[in-house]
């Protein structure tokens, strides 16, 4: 046997992986090796050219034939590789583009949210109270207020802070656990005890993004801004209605029905709550304060309130103003004077999730002219532009979470979330590589797009017949994305004529809708130096899929930002500054809203945008 090849070293940004290998080895096999997706339809023949990334230092092989032909020689010169194609040749330093990522690693992007200065409503004063005597028979909680006005430096004192009835119950026995010492949590806002902690014990905050399909949450450490947690689960919800309207009818036909979309959805933040905490082994009466954002929607059934009103013309919400509101009050077990902020609205259906994503994005705050799309069952989109923002939105439908595809599922194992077509076929890539079992939104965006650009689906949407990959099934036409042979099921997974009306009717409300803003700013599309594309969906389509079928406008793809989950990013920031609280307030305020339903111009937009 002859000598081992010779290590070198890899630097994966943005993802923070390091990585030795033999020196020859590709970029996509190193990636691989550690677990970071790179987007490979092709699975590294060379042919799909997903797997772009960029070389930021080091050397490499030389480009092949396949990069010289998909990549051309201008972006061969400013560093761009492909992924399967480019072998090491010393320690080198590269870039995976936010395109190239699959979903999985996309994830990590949601430390977005972080770079804010820490000034969280909730802070902690440590005290040391002198034990009662005959001689001092002070209360427990009048013995609590005199340690705590001796403790707080004079900006924070603002008179004896009230003490609810929760704490009080709670007081008397933990002063005396704790050895006549804690650590106070106050909310200075309102200048109220939330708990009594341990001495030197963490103060934790919980930041919830309330989707209409699916929950986040994030355990955040109010000490250090650092999030400690994270975990998500499917909004239980659901199972009344896939998108907001159904909902909203649901909750309509009876105080019951309202009751039980509640009581559903506050249970499911308080198991991801426990959840968290048990992870971290710790309790859940540590989360001295909450931040929920959602949809206008989901924001009044998670705080009781009606929703009659916003499924009627002319769809306005019961109140817009942040709300404050006690977690016991809601049915959350944190600590016993815990509070739960909802943020402002800006209308009846963009809500507290879409302020949330503009904060963490800062779109409304640059000086450039800025889209920014958070695409979703509903989708929110505001235009940033000379001083001014407008805000709009637009039913999208399920149809990108997988919903009413013929073989559609949620962006699970299995689930075909990248296709590329070539050599008369079509190759796909799965959820954590495991066999196809289906297509989930951004899989059935790529098989449109591919099909537009080989033919297999034409301008209005039908498919070519005449096609080896499309067949007749009772007299409807249905395109092979994975035979049989090949699926975790042995049936085939296949799209369909009805599943390419589907997006067509998603990607014609928001294009319409986006066109409608830029109307209203009285620019074009050409002007706009940034589209800052948000939600889980956002996060895991291909860029140049979402052109192709016009449901982006058609602009260089460097002028495109995904940021993941930015609506859980700007809870987070609004756990831990009071600015940011006030800043949310501003932009709601300033945020000149367009409704669709009642525009004049949005159906001739809304029948353009829905052709090729």
């Amino acid at each position: 046997m002859g000598p081992e090849p010779p290590q070198v070293s890899i630097d994966i940004e943005p993802v923070g992986r390091r990585v030795q290998v033999a020196v020859g080895t590709t970029i996509l096999a190193a990636a691989q090796s550690v677990g970071v997706g790179v987007a490979a339809a092709c699975g590294g023949a060379g042919t799909c050219g997903c797997c772009r990334v960029r070389i930021a230092g080091g050397e490499l092989t030389a480009a092949s034939e396949e990069e010289r032909r998909l990549l051309g020689e201008p972006a061969l010169a400013a560093g761009l590789r492909l992924a399967c194609q480019a072998g090491v040749r010393t320690d080198v330093r590269i870039v995976i583009g936010p395109e190239s990522l699959t979903a999985t690693q996309r994830l990590q992007l949601e430390g977005l949210g972080a770079d804010v200065s820490l000034d969280p409503p909730v802070v902690g004063f440590e005290v040391v109270l002198e034990r009662p005597a005959l001689e001092d028979l002070r209360a427990d909680a009048t013995r609590l207020l005199d340690a705590l006005a001796a403790t707080r430096p004079p900006v924070e004192a603002t008179g004896r802070p009230p003490i609810g009835l929760a704490v009080l119950t709670e007081l008397p026995a933990a002063l005396r656990a704790q050895d006549w010492s804690g650590r106070v949590a106050l909310h200075r806002p309102r200048g109220e005890v939330v708990a009594i902690r341990p001495p030197a014990a963490r103060l934790l905050g919980l930041a919830v993004d309330l989707g209409t399909t699916k929950l986040a949450a994030y355990l955040v450490d109010l000490d250090t801004g650092s999030t400690v947690g994270r975990a998500g689960a499917v909004n239980p919800q659901i199972g009344r209605g896939e998108d907001v309207m159904s909902r909203i009818a649901y909750a309509n036909t009876g105080p019951a029905a309202r009751a039980e979309l509640r009581a559903a959805v506050v249970e499911a933040v308080g198991r991801l709550a426990a959840e968290l905490c048990a992870a971290g082994e710790r309790d859940t009466d540590a989360i001295v304060d909450c931040v929920v954002v959602g949809n206008t929607a989901m924001h009044h059934l998670f705080a009781g309130l009606p929703v009659r009103q916003l499924g009627q013309a002319p769809y306005v919400a019961a109140v817009s103003d942040p709300l404050d509101l006690a977690a016991g009050d809601l049915g959350l077990s944190l600590a016993g004077g815990a509070r739960v902020y909802l943020p402002p609205l800006i209308a009846g259906f963009v809500g507290a999730d879409h302020v949330a994503m503009l904060l963490a994005t800062e779109a409304a705050e640059a000086s450039s002219t800025v889209l920014a799309l958070d695409i979703g069952t509903n989708t929110e989109i505001s235009l940033a532009h000379g001083g001014r923002l407008w805000s709009c939105s637009t039913a999208s439908g399920p149809a990108f979470e997988g919903a009413h595809i013929t073989d559609g599922m949620r962006a699970a194992p299995g689930a075909i979330e990248r296709v590329h077509y070539g050599d008369g076929r079509f190759s796909v890539q799965t959820v954590d590589e495991r066999p196809a079992v289906g297509v989930c939104g951004s899989g059935i965006l790529d098989a449109v797009a591919e099909g537009l650009r080989v033919g297999i689906v034409d301008a209005r949407g039908g498919l070519a017949r005449s096609h080896p990959l499309v067949a007749t099934d009772n007299g409807r036409p249905r395109c092979v994305l994975v035979g049989a042979a090949d699926t975790g099921h042995h049936r085939d997974i296949v799209f369909t004529r009805s599943d390419v009306g589907e997006i067509q009717l998603a990607k014609g409300a928001i294009r319409a809708g986006t066109e409608l803003l830029l109307s209203a700013a009285g620019i074009e599309s050409v002007e706009v130096d940034e589209i800052v594309v948000a939600g889980a969906f956002g996060t895991y389509l291909d860029l140049r899929s979402a052109v192709r079928v016009g449901l982006l406008p058609d602009l260089p793809l460097e002028r495109f930002r995904q940021v993941g989950n930015a609506a859980g990013a700007g809870a987070r920031q609004l756990l831990l500054s009071r600015d940011r609280r006030l800043l949310a307030v501003e932009l709601a305020g300033r945020a000149e809203y367009l409704e669709l339903t009642t525009h004049p111009e949005f159906a001739e937009h809304f029948v353009m945008a829905m052709g090729f």
